[in-house]
């Protein structure tokens, strides 16, 4: 027994001094050669402030910055060796500890993500067993919509995904994400859930997005008068979407509820252009008489290649508003008609006295 237990004491020191040897003598040389690796293949600026191994055997990445586009406080991965010699690459997991992903969209167009160069060299397949994100961020600022930049944030984004191939192959992938949208001042403005499951092969999946309290007022450089010719001053959003492919066909039910809606009040001398639009009156027409919005709708299209246009949800959303107005009474229906011809009679009366004044 007790060379046994002098045995256990000798194996443990020989790793642990293993462990120690390879710490102080490989980190600078792979610290090296990563950064090397990710501005060949990137094209960027990268640097890299640590290295380190920990048993039974993950890799620690310390401060990881790749160009302007990302950076991690830690990135732990856990190979595992019996991969390699199948001639895989297999990662037992991937854990990502405070990443930023910053999204840059110039007023052409482009964004800052790197292209990855074409090359004819096969490349072994990578699979990952379970792949994790902890307090991430998400930060797009779109240059196109406003030559300043529109931010849009995710914060405290957390992700949980099991069974990852790549390239992607027959393989059931499970993933649950959560995380809150934010203004550049951090106020919180709605959040997001994610969950279900996805597998490339057949092209099946099952999984439920929503979104709560989300202020859309915030987004207005996005929709403008599309969903009302009204400035809107606040306005929640709630939604619930299923998405089902089977065999790369998707449908995707949406149980969509607006609400809590406040818009701008006008001064009489401010002369507003009165909108014929349906779809851009489609607010004031559909909204109950709280003032709130509650859609069902459904699109068909393919997993592989989502394709939807403006015209098209326009179209859906319109179909599924109209189903809005048996649940309103006539008196209301008239009162917001006469209300529409009131706004062109103050029109008219506007330009009148434009005109009389010059």
């Amino acid at each position: 027994m007790k060379k046994a237990h002098k045995i256990i004491i000798l194996v443990i020191a020989v790793i642990a001094a293993t462990f120690i040897i390879i710490n102080l003598a490989v980190p600078n040389f792979a610290k090296k050669i990563i950064v090397e690796q990710i501005e060949e293949n990137l094209k960027v600026k990268a640097s890299l402030e640590g290295f380190n191994i920990t048993p039974p055997f993950s890799v620690n990445l310390i401060d990881l910055k790749i160009g302007d586009f990302f950076q991690a406080d830690r990135i732990s991965v856990s190979p595992n060796i019996l991969g390699f010699f199948a001639g895989k690459i297999v990662l037992s997991g991937v854990v990502l500890i405070n990443p930023v992903i910053t999204v840059e969209q110039s007023s052409t167009g482009k964004l800052n993500l790197p292209q990855l160069e074409a090359t004819n060299n096969k490349q072994p397949p990578v699979y990952i067993t379970g792949l994790a994100l902890r307090n991430g961020k998400v930060v797009f600022n779109d240059k196109k919509v406003s030559a300043q930049g529109f931010k849009v944030i995710m914060s405290r984004l957390n992700a949980d995904i099991s069974k990852v191939a790549l390239p992607p192959t027959s393989l059931k992938t499970n993933f649950k994400i959560s995380g809150d949208f934010l203004k550049p001042d951090n106020r919180k403005i709605g959040s997001l859930n994610f969950t279900g499951w996805l597998d490339f092969g057949p092209k099946d999946m099952d999984g439920v997005l929503e979104v709560k309290d989300l202020d859309i007022s915030y987004f207005s450089p996005y929709y403008g008068s599309f969903i009302s010719s009204k400035k809107l001053l606040s306005a929640k959003l709630n939604v619930k979407t299923a998405l089902k492919s089977r065999n790369n066909n998707l449908n995707i039910l949406t149980d969509f509820r607006l609400w809590d809606l406040v818009y701008a009040k006008y001064e009489e001398s401010e002369l507003q252009i009165p909108s014929l639009s349906l779809s851009k009156n489609a607010l004031e027409f559909f909204t109950d008489a709280k003032g709130n919005l509650d859609l069902e709708f459904d699109i068909n299209t393919k997993l592989d290649n989502p394709n939807i246009s403006i015209e098209q949800l326009e179209k859906v959303i319109l179909k599924a508003a109209t189903k809005n107005l048996a649940n309103q009474s006539p008196e209301d229906l008239i009162k917001k008609v006469n209300d529409n011809i009131e706004q062109f009679k103050a029109f008219g009366k506007g330009l009148e006295k434009i005109f009389k004044d010059k």
